[in-house]
């Protein structure tokens, strides 16, 4: 029987089955499927820790000032909280892009809203690297987690109060060749260091254990025993 029901402030359906696997069965992990109608986050932090904060904040004020959503129905009267996070590539090469720009890393040139597609971010950042003749740079993984308890009626002020942030680092480097179908993202192009593999070629247990996020979270479960 789940202790606490969480509510994952992501519509990426890979992310909350990672989180899930990480934080293991004493967890009701839910999405942004459950709450129907939520206002989305302006993620304009320039750091990770900034992005997930608000998105874990706007997130958790809006569910508290809406006790019918189906979120409070599936979590049937456990204790409720927001989990939201924020990660991204730094390339060194790159003077540490795309950063916080990882997800819409494409867009930004086109001027368009909203993220880019896995395909056309890893495109761009292939294509930068090659300009500048670099087949392996090294980078990281950075990953905040925020983590927010809500219960309905519950103040701004009162949501705040209580909001906390956890975070994971992975390093490795980039290489310009994509291997593996698992993950998403970057994934297929990074290689994290003292591995052969890249992160979408690796198990779900192994990138688990060793990636950014399952760091943080890792560190988020241990607060929550």
């Amino acid at each position: 029987m789940p202790a606490r029901a969480l509510i994952v402030a992501t519509r990426n359906r890979h992310k909350v089955e990672e989180i899930a696997a990480i934080l293991g069965p004493n967890n009701l992990c839910l999405s942004l499927a459950d709450a129907p109608g939520s206002p989305h986050a302006v993620e304009d932090s320039t750091t990770f820790e900034g992005n997930a904060v608000k998105k874990a904040m706007t997130l958790a004020v809006w569910l508290a000032a809406n006790p019918t959503a189906p979120f409070w129905e599936k979590a049937a009267g456990l204790p409720g909280f927001v989990l939201a996070d924020d990660s991204g590539l730094e390339v060194d090469a790159l003077d540490g892009a795309p950063g916080v720009h990882s997800a819409r890393f494409a867009a930004i040139d086109a001027g368009a809203p909203g993220n880019s597609s896995d395909a056309e971010n890893n495109a761009k950042l292939v294509h930068m690297l090659a300009n500048r003749g670099i087949d392996h740079a090294t980078a990281r993984f950075r990953c905040a987690v925020a983590l927010t308890p809500v219960h309905p009626g519950a103040t701004p002020d009162e949501i705040k109060s209580t909001s906390r942030t956890f975070s994971g680092v992975c390093d490795g480097h980039m290489t310009l060749k994509p291997h593996g179908t698992g993950g998403f993202g970057y994934d297929p192009l990074f290689i994290p260091a003292g591995r052969d593999e890249s992160f979408a070629q690796l198990t779900r247990d192994v990138k688990n254990r060793i990636s950014h996020r399952g760091k943080a979270l890792e560190k988020l479960k241990t607060a929550l025993a």
